[in-house]
Protein backbone atom coordinates (compact mmCIF):
# COMPACT_ATOMS: atom_id res chain seq x y z
CA UNK A 1 0.00 0.00 0.00
CA UNK A 2 0.94 3.40 -0.55
CA UNK A 3 0.29 6.29 1.75
CA UNK A 4 -0.60 9.35 -0.48
CA UNK A 5 -3.27 7.46 -2.39
CA UNK A 6 -4.69 5.88 0.10
CA UNK A 7 -5.16 9.17 2.08
CA UNK A 8 -6.38 10.89 -0.90
CA UNK A 9 -8.72 7.68 -1.70
CA UNK A 10 -9.99 8.54 1.74
CA UNK A 11 -10.55 12.10 2.38
CA UNK A 12 -12.43 11.71 -1.07
CA UNK A 13 -14.83 9.15 1.02
CA UNK A 14 -15.14 11.70 4.10
CA UNK A 15 -15.73 14.52 2.29
CA UNK A 16 -18.90 12.76 0.31
CA UNK A 17 -19.94 11.48 3.77
CA UNK A 18 -19.61 14.03 6.74
CA UNK A 19 -19.82 12.90 9.78
CA UNK A 20 -18.46 9.44 9.56
CA UNK A 21 -17.00 6.78 11.40
CA UNK A 22 -13.58 5.39 10.77
CA UNK A 23 -13.15 1.74 11.46
CA UNK A 24 -9.32 0.75 10.79
CA UNK A 25 -7.57 -2.43 11.66
CA UNK A 26 -3.68 -2.66 11.45
CA UNK A 27 -2.18 -0.21 8.87
CA UNK A 28 -5.44 1.02 8.86
CA UNK A 29 -4.85 2.66 11.97
CA UNK A 30 -1.75 4.34 11.10
CA UNK A 31 -3.59 5.79 8.04
CA UNK A 32 -6.07 7.47 10.17
CA UNK A 33 -3.41 9.03 12.01
CA UNK A 34 -2.18 10.69 9.06
CA UNK A 35 -4.93 11.74 7.41
CA UNK A 36 -5.83 13.46 10.77
CA UNK A 37 -2.26 15.00 10.97
CA UNK A 38 -2.82 16.28 7.24
CA UNK A 39 -6.53 17.11 6.84
CA UNK A 40 -7.51 18.11 10.58
CA UNK A 41 -10.84 20.09 9.42
CA UNK A 42 -12.61 16.46 8.06
CA UNK A 43 -15.70 15.72 9.26
CA UNK A 44 -14.91 12.60 11.02
CA UNK A 45 -17.44 11.89 13.77
CA UNK A 46 -14.82 9.26 15.12
CA UNK A 47 -12.62 6.29 14.83
CA UNK A 48 -12.72 2.63 16.45
CA UNK A 49 -8.52 1.78 16.07
CA UNK A 50 -8.09 -1.53 16.31
CA UNK A 51 -4.47 -3.60 16.57
CA UNK A 52 -2.37 -0.39 15.18
CA UNK A 53 0.77 -1.81 13.26
CA UNK A 54 3.96 -0.04 14.60
CA UNK A 55 5.43 0.74 11.53
CA UNK A 56 8.31 2.48 12.98
CA UNK A 57 9.31 -0.91 14.26
CA UNK A 58 8.18 -3.26 11.91
CA UNK A 59 9.05 -1.19 8.55
CA UNK A 60 12.29 -2.45 9.10
CA UNK A 61 10.76 -5.95 8.78
CA UNK A 62 8.50 -5.16 5.79
CA UNK A 63 9.41 -2.37 3.99
CA UNK A 64 6.62 -1.81 2.51
CA UNK A 65 5.16 -0.29 5.14
CA UNK A 66 7.95 2.20 5.76
CA UNK A 67 6.30 4.85 4.09
CA UNK A 68 4.00 5.35 6.66
CA UNK A 69 6.48 5.81 9.28
CA UNK A 70 7.30 7.87 11.10
CA UNK A 71 3.56 7.70 13.01
CA UNK A 72 1.91 10.73 13.56
CA UNK A 73 1.94 11.46 17.39
CA UNK A 74 -0.55 13.79 18.13
CA UNK A 75 -4.19 14.01 19.54
CA UNK A 76 -6.30 13.22 16.63
CA UNK A 77 -9.18 15.56 16.31
CA UNK A 78 -12.35 13.48 16.76
CA UNK A 79 -13.50 10.53 19.38
CA UNK A 80 -11.26 7.39 19.13
CA UNK A 81 -10.94 4.35 20.72
CA UNK A 82 -7.40 2.06 20.55
CA UNK A 83 -8.20 -1.72 21.10
CA UNK A 84 -4.84 -3.01 21.45
CA UNK A 85 -4.09 -6.59 22.17
CA UNK A 86 -1.01 -7.94 24.70
CA UNK A 87 0.36 -10.34 22.39
CA UNK A 88 0.03 -8.47 18.89
CA UNK A 89 3.06 -9.25 16.80
CA UNK A 90 2.76 -6.07 15.39
CA UNK A 91 2.67 -3.77 17.80
CA UNK A 92 3.82 -4.72 21.74
CA UNK A 93 0.73 -3.39 23.90
CA UNK A 94 3.34 -0.78 25.62
CA UNK A 95 3.28 1.09 22.32
CA UNK A 96 0.07 0.65 21.51
CA UNK A 97 -0.94 2.43 24.83
CA UNK A 98 1.62 5.33 24.14
CA UNK A 99 0.02 5.92 20.96
CA UNK A 100 -3.78 6.09 22.67
CA UNK A 101 -2.39 8.28 25.00
CA UNK A 102 -0.60 10.35 22.22
CA UNK A 103 -3.83 10.30 19.64
CA UNK A 104 -6.03 11.48 22.88
CA UNK A 105 -8.02 7.65 22.30
CA UNK A 106 -9.75 5.64 24.95
CA UNK A 107 -7.40 2.18 24.98
CA UNK A 108 -9.36 -1.28 25.53
CA UNK A 109 -7.22 -4.10 26.33
CA UNK A 110 -8.18 -7.26 24.84
CA UNK A 111 -6.10 -9.92 26.42
CA UNK A 112 -4.15 -11.78 24.55
CA UNK A 113 -6.10 -11.50 21.01
CA UNK A 114 -2.82 -11.81 18.39
CA UNK A 115 -3.69 -9.10 15.86
CA UNK A 116 -7.11 -9.19 16.30
CA UNK A 117 -7.83 -10.84 12.87
CA UNK A 118 -9.03 -14.04 11.36
CA UNK A 119 -5.73 -15.68 11.72
CA UNK A 120 -5.67 -15.09 16.20
CA UNK A 121 -9.23 -17.01 15.79
CA UNK A 122 -11.69 -13.75 15.21
CA UNK A 123 -14.53 -14.18 13.24
CA UNK A 124 -17.81 -11.35 13.48
CA UNK A 125 -16.77 -8.97 16.24
CA UNK A 126 -19.57 -8.46 18.36
CA UNK A 127 -17.74 -6.40 20.94
CA UNK A 128 -16.26 -4.00 17.64
CA UNK A 129 -19.90 -3.15 16.87
CA UNK A 130 -20.29 -2.23 20.25
CA UNK A 131 -17.29 -0.04 20.26
CA UNK A 132 -18.27 1.63 17.17
CA UNK A 133 -21.93 2.27 18.49
CA UNK A 134 -20.66 4.21 21.46
CA UNK A 135 -18.37 6.18 19.17
CA UNK A 136 -21.69 6.74 17.63
CA UNK A 137 -23.67 7.52 20.37
CA UNK A 138 -20.81 10.18 21.56
CA UNK A 139 -20.93 11.88 18.40
CA UNK A 140 -24.65 12.38 18.63
CA UNK A 141 -24.13 13.56 22.39
CA UNK A 142 -21.34 15.87 21.51
CA UNK A 143 -24.06 17.47 18.83
CA UNK A 144 -26.66 17.92 21.18
CA UNK A 145 -24.45 19.86 23.18
CA UNK A 146 -23.32 22.19 20.70
CA UNK A 147 -26.67 22.35 19.66
CA UNK A 148 -27.42 23.61 23.33
CA UNK A 149 -24.66 26.01 23.61
CA UNK A 150 -25.26 27.71 20.33
CA UNK A 151 -29.05 27.91 21.26
CA UNK A 152 -28.68 28.76 25.23
CA UNK A 153 -29.71 32.56 25.83
CA UNK A 154 -26.96 34.74 26.46
CA UNK A 155 -27.16 36.06 30.52
CA UNK A 156 -26.66 39.62 29.60
CA UNK A 157 -29.43 39.79 27.50
CA UNK A 158 -31.92 38.04 29.80
CA UNK A 159 -30.71 40.45 32.50
CA UNK A 160 -31.37 43.52 30.35
CA UNK A 161 -34.90 43.15 29.26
Amino acid sequence: PRLKPWIEHVRFAVSKNPGAILIAHSLGCILVAHLAREFPDLPIAGALLVAPADVDRIGKTYPDLAGFAPIPIRKLPFPSIVVASRNDIYCDFDRARSLASAWGSELIDAGEAGHINIESGHGRWSDGFKLADRLVDLHYQQLAKQTMQQNSPNIETLYSV
